[in-house]
Parts: structure tokens; sequence; C-alpha cells
């Protein structure tokens, strides 16, 4: 696992420095799914993270390894969501202030949490140039360091410590399932995984209406994201430089799902095992539960990483 933009000791010192500010979340199991799944399940539930979503272990690695001259010129970043309350509760711990570019419809439950983490919303169009655009003058203005929801090192190295923390809850996993959107959960996974065990698997689960990352690993190079449309609103990213070889190297398989699958699976989910996840880690559940992954052999213990559960309550898919 070398010559990749981070390796296990960089997730290694990330988990060190998460140490007492990030939850270590529990793995849950539900024996009505794994009949679905024809396999044990065990489920590390990253809903239950700060935040509601994994994505506070990049942003909190990232804002406390940042120099206290970077850090206290404030931080800047674009998102829809939950990258954007990772960044903005990191900074509030930090005691610095956080910027926070969100496009005008993002879900109400997300922008409401980062407002409450003391966070700076700037409204933009729903568009990564418009996003990156008004990053820059946000950038300009305020002299602030940008953190990348997922084409960084720091945020990779962070995203890979669900997975190390996965590996000391449950032994004997033959494959570990991840959602991909940008792909810094899946390629920090990859890291851990290969570096704990070679011939344990890693697969990702991908909106078929955003499918990047398996057109991109059907051609060999990648392809980036056009016009997703997909109810995984945390999915919609292109992959990045940094993540897309790791994902090229290491991910045995994408499976993707419909938005049906999607939508169902929340469902069964939440009907199931009472624990709320959003759509985006529905799809990660959704794609093992898939006809194509039960016809997957030789993997009796699997591990699926719920990315997230920050869901509008006032308009459920169903």
């Amino acid at each position: 696992m070398t010559g990749y933009a981070v390796d296990i000791a960089a997730v290694r010192e990330a988990a060190g420095r998460l140490n007492g500010l990030a939850h270590l979340t529990p793995v849950i199991t539900c024996k009505a799914i794994d009949r679905l799944a024809g396999r044990q399940l065990f489920f590390k539930c990253e809903n239950l993270q700060k935040v509601g979503a994994f994505k506070f272990r990049g942003a909190c690695n990232f804002v406390m390894k940042l120099p206290e001259e970077r850090a206290s010129k404030g931080l800047v970043t674009h998102s829809s969501g939950n990258h954007a309350q990772a960044v903005a509760l990191a900074a509030q711990m930090r005691g610095v202030d956080a910027h926070l570019i969100m496009p005008r419809n993002a879900i109400p439950v997300k922008r409401r949490a980062v407002e409450s983490y003391g966070g700076r919303i700037i409204e933009c169009a729903p568009t990564l140039e418009d996003r990156e655009a008004t990053a820059e003058k946000v950038l300009a203005e305020t002299g602030g360091t940008f953190i990348h929801p997922y084409n960084h090192p720091d945020i990779i190295a962070g995203q890979g410590t669900a997975a190390l923390e996965l590996f000391g809850q449950v032994s004997g996993l033959r494959a570990i399932v991840a959602p991909v959107g940008g792909g810094g959960l899946i390629s920090g996974t990859c890291i851990t995984v290969k570096s704990f065990d070679p011939n344990c698997k890693v697969f990702a689960g991908e909106p078929s209406g955003a499918d990047d990352a398996a057109r991109s690993k059907s051609a060999g190079k990648l392809i980036p994201q056009s016009g997703p449309d997909t109810i995984a609103d945390g999915l919609l990213t292109s992959l990045g430089e940094m993540t897309w070889p790791i994902i090229r190297d290491h991910v045995e398989r994408v499976f993707t799902v419909t938005d049906e699958q999607i939508i169902d699976t929340m469902r069964l989910f939440w009907e199931r095992t009472k624990l709320l996840i959003e759509a985006s880690a529905a799809v990660a559940v959704a794609a093992v539960l898939s006809e194509e992954f039960r016809a997957q052999g030789g993997l009796e213990r699997v591990g699926v990483i719920l990315s997230g559960g920050n869901v509008n309550l006032d308009n459920l898919p169903w």
C-alpha cells in the first residue's frame, strides 16, 4: 500500500488524534437482514458519529492537525451538508471560524445543524462550478484554509479510522462494503483493510444515477461525474485525484443500486433495526442485499459502514 496519498501510518496517527474527540461508534447486527443477505452482516454505525456522519472523522483530523497560524484565519469548505456540519463542529472545538458554502437546495436538517455549530453559511447555486467559485471568493476574503470534502490526505486518513475501529470490534471479516461518492471513505477503508488483511475484499455501493465510480472502474480511467440524479444527496460528487488510484487498485467491484432500491432498503433498515440511516448509507446496505452481491461466494462475514443518519424528517421518500 505504497505510492498513494495515504498509508496505514497516517490512519493510525489520525486515530490517535481523534481519540476522545470522535465517538467510537458501535457495531450492530440484525438477523432479519442477515437472512435477506444470505450471510452475517456487521453494521458500523457512523450514523451515530458526531454530526451524524463519518465525515466528522476526516474533518476533525484535518482541523486538529492544522498549524495554529493557519487555523486562526478560519476554515472554508463547500458541502451539501454532512462535511459542512463536520467542519463547523471541528472548527468550534478548535475555537476558530468556519465558512461553509452550501447549495440552496441543501437538506434543511443539515443546514440547521451547521448553524447550531456556529458555522457561517454562504449560499450558492447547486452546481460544483458555483460551489468552487464561491469558495475561491471566500478564501480570498478571509485568507482561510480550504478543507476539501474528500480529496486530501488528512481527510482520507481520518475516514479510514472507521474501518480501523471495525477490525478491532469484529474478527474474521471477509469483506467490507461502504458507499462511494467522492471516495474519501472507501479509499480510507481500502488503505486500512488491505494493510490489515490483503485477502479481505472491499466493495463499494453507488447510486445508478451517479455512477462515475462504476464507470471509471469499468473503463480503467477516471471518468468525471456528469448530471448526477439520485436521492442519495451525499453521493453526488466526482471521485478525486487522490481517491481514484486507491479505488482503482483495491476496490473489488462497485455495485450500483437504483433509487427505488435505496428507498426500500432505507425503510427496511429503519423498521428492522430501529436505527435511522440516510439514503447515502442505505446505498451500501442495498448493494449487499442485491442479487449481484448475494452471488458473491466465500463472504460469510461482511462489514457494512453506515455512512450517516441525517434525514429530512419533513420529507421522507415513502
